[in-house]
Order: structure tokens, then sequence, then C-alpha cells
């Protein structure tokens, strides 16, 4: 016999607003670790020193509870929803809202988003939450809030290739990518790709992209090689820790991909900066 499990919206909107403060507040233990790993090979002075610095600042940020950057992001929400789940007293999708509300507001985050994209009116809450939703076997609920800085989103791209393009063609679109965005992501990144699917599928491939473990390998080995690859050469590229020269421009290259149609090669680039948000829940 199946038993449904019900979730009240409450625990939604409170482990929403829980997540949003944790995830400004604490860096992920594989985003610091990499920061080091990076100090111990940097070769310029001035790329150790800012990555000293981003290492502090994650110090700082978690021991004070307080955001490690003022760009405190749209928050984007991951959502695994098991299909023998089902949501009482309440709307899924507002509760998800109201966490952010709740979140931001009690968490003295910085409110960085607007009702309408041409009238740019502060909404003064942080909504609405960008919410991605898939269903899944199983009664539980996994929360992933990724809150996303809006200066390498702006430096992040899309491209449809023409298959003829073929592997080089998605190389020198995603190193291209990386040399025009320069110092503006505020490296060094974590590299989101995703290859195929349709126009907004990979776009989406991309920003889940940044959810894996800075620098663990995707599963197939040629989509790996091709990680190392594009992180070697994006290393070379000299931008470096802020800008300012040296070899970390990127932490880690993540790609994901999808079948696609026969006419078609969708690329996009998803860039993070240094400031690799996420956090996760259970219920």
């Amino acid at each position: 016999m199946l038993i449904i499990r019900t979730i009240d919206c409450e625990v939604i909107i409170s482990e929403v607003a829980r997540l949003c403060q944790e995830a400004n507040f604490k860096l992920e233990d594989d985003v610091v670790q990499s920061f080091k790993c990076s100090y111990e090979t940097e070769v310029s002075q001035s790329g150790k020193e800012i990555l000293n610095l981003l290492i502090e600042n994650a110090a700082i940020a978690a021991n004070e509870s307080i955001p490690m950057c003022q760009d405190t992001g749209v928050a984007v929400v991951f959502l695994e929803l098991g299909q023998d789940t089902h949501i009482i007293n309440g709307n899924l999708y507002k509760a998800i809202n109201e966490g952010v509300r709740k979140g931001y507001q009690e968490g003295y985050l910085r409110k960085s988003m607007v009702a309408h994209p041409l009238e740019r009116v502060n909404t003064g809450d942080n909504t609405p939450a960008v919410i991605h939703t898939r269903i899944v076997p199983g009664d539980q609920v996994k929360i992933t809030v990724a809150p996303k800085g809006g200066g390498s989103e702006n430096m992040s791209a899309l491209k449809m290739l023409k298959p003829a393009e073929g592997v080089e063609g998605v190389k020198n679109f995603i190193l291209e990518t990386v040399e025009n965005a320069g110092p503006n992501p505020c490296p060094p990144l974590i590299v989101g790709v995703g290859i195929g699917g349709t126009m907004e599928k990979c776009a989406l491939l991309a920003k889940e992209a940044l959810l894996r473990s800075v620098g663990e390998p995707h599963p197939m080995p040629d989509i790996a090689e091709l990680e190392q690859e594009l992180l070697g050469k994006i290393n070379n590229l000299g931008i470096g820790p802020s800008g300012l020269g040296g070899r970390t421009t990127a932490l880690a290259v993540h790609i994901e991909i999808f079948g696609s149609h026969i006419a078609s090669l969708p690329v996009a680039v998803n860039l993070n900066c240094h400031a690799a948000r996420h956090k996760s829940v259970v219920i």
C-alpha cells in the first residue's frame, strides 16, 4: 500500500530561511580548501595575497555569521521533490519565497531583486526566488539554496553552435567567455558548463554544474579529461585572483551534458565568483 508522507509548508519556510543565511555566511569546506591548495601553487605574489585574504574573509564570515560578500545574490533554489510527498498547509512555491523573505530580512542580507526587470523597483525582500524543480522517487524533499551574485551572472553566456564546430568550437567559446569576462566575475572562478539539450536546458545544466564539489570530475572519462584541459587553458590566460594576474583564474571547470537535436550544439557557460555559495537540506 502506498503511503504518502506529508510535509508542512512551515517546515519549508523555516529551512529555506536558514539555508539563505548559512549559504551567505559559511562557504562549503571544499571551496575553502581549494583556496588553500591554490595558495600553495600560485606563482604571483599578488595572487597569493588575494587568496590569503579570501581564506581570512571566509573564516571571519563563518565565525561572526556575517555575509562573505556584500552581494548576497539571487536566491536560486533547487528542489528535488519526492513523488510520494504531499505538501500541506500552503503552496510550495509561496513557502519557498516566504522562506527567502524571512531569511534575507532576519539575516540582514542585502536585497537585490527587482519586481519588473525594466522598471527596476526593488522588492525589498529579495524575492522572487528562482526555483528549479525535479520530481524524484521517494518521500523526501531536498532543498538547495544557491545565492548567485550579479557580477558573475552578468558575465555568463550561451551560444548555439553548429554541430560541425565540434569540440574545438566548444573549447573556443568557453575560453572566449572567460577571457572576455576578465576580472568582472571576481575570480578565482568556478566555471559551470552545459553542453547539449535545448537553449534553456543547456543553461540549466551550466547552473547545476556549479553545485558539484570543487574539482570533482565528471563520471564520463572524456568529459573529465575535457574539464582538466579547459582548466589548464583558463589558468594560462593570466587573469588570476581578482584579475590582478597569476595562474589561479579558475578553481575548477565542471561540465554537464545532455542529448541534443542533430542540428544543434548549444553551449552555456555560467561563471561563479569565488563566493561559490550553496547549502542543502533533506526533509
